[in-house]
């Protein structure tokens, strides 16, 4: 069946001299992956190789879940060609591909989720700071959690329901509970991380994200890595770029 969509290359790998084997994340179809054949050749149909963050309209013969998709049309628009503007925002932007590569399923299509990725890739080619890249970052790991059905528990305790309060002397973070944890609960969770009042205070009302100073997003963003680390049974291979550690 011949598909058409808007996609973004979220991973490409050589397949042959002249073909590739791409990963798409589509608004429509959801993750494809597709063999682009002939793609590295001079006078490709594609426009020449297909690299990670080629955004664009693609057409493509879908295959059945255990196969590869045939890539037959791919239209580029402009519009990310900043990406590399700078070393935080070069990696930020692969650390996201890398979050949407691990975490969401293949022909699941997730149209929001998609439009935030876009628009987060514009984005952080202008951000003018480092605590702006960091912000943006958060705001969509954020989305991702929530489009795929493990949204975390910020404004409350995760386990007994008690509505977070800037009074709180003591706040933690769990990563089995998804979500804040109070005083009266944290014996319950082994794994929990105790978090600083600021942190909280963000987690709980993130539109106050963009305000934190370098030290509290800094944390908020550790937090968040660690609960995405915990969903994904291993650490991201792009997170030490991110906080430097």
């Amino acid at each position: 069946m011949l598909t058409k969509d808007t996609a973004i290359c979220i991973r490409c790998v050589d397949y042959s001299e002249t073909s590739q084997i791409v990963t798409f994340f589509a608004r429509q179809s959801g993750k494809i992956s597709a063999i682009a054949k002939g793609s590295k050749r001079a006078k490709s149909s594609f426009e020449g190789a297909i690299e990670i963050f080629s955004f664009g309209d693609i057409m493509f013969h879908a295959s059945q879940e255990d196969k590869l998709s045939t890539l037959t049309e791919f239209q580029q628009k402009s519009g990310l060609s900043g990406l590399s503007r700078n070393y935080l925002c070069y990696n930020s932007s692969l650390f996201a591909c890398e979050l949407v590569t691990n975490l969401v399923d293949e022909h699941d299509p997730h149209p929001q989720l998609f439009d935030d990725f876009v628009q987060f890739l514009k984005d952080v080619q202008t951000a003018a700071s480092q605590n702006e890249t960091i912000s943006l970052l958060i705001y969509f790991q954020l989305s991702l959690l929530r489009e795929i059905g493990l949204q975390p528990v910020l404004n409350e305790c995760a386990n007994c329901k008690n509505k977070y309060d800037q009074k709180w002397f003591d706040v933690y973070f769990s990563n089995s509970a998804n979500g804040i944890i109070c005083k009266d609960c944290d014996m319950s969770f082994p794994d929990k991380a105790k978090i600083t009042r600021q942190a909280a205070y963000c987690l709980a009302n993130l539109k106050n994200i963009p305000k934190a100073n370098e030290q509290t997003l800094n944390q908020v963003e550790r937090i968040i890595i660690n609960l995405l680390a915990s969903h994904m049974q291993k650490m991201p291979k792009m997170a030490k770029y991110i906080l430097g550690k």
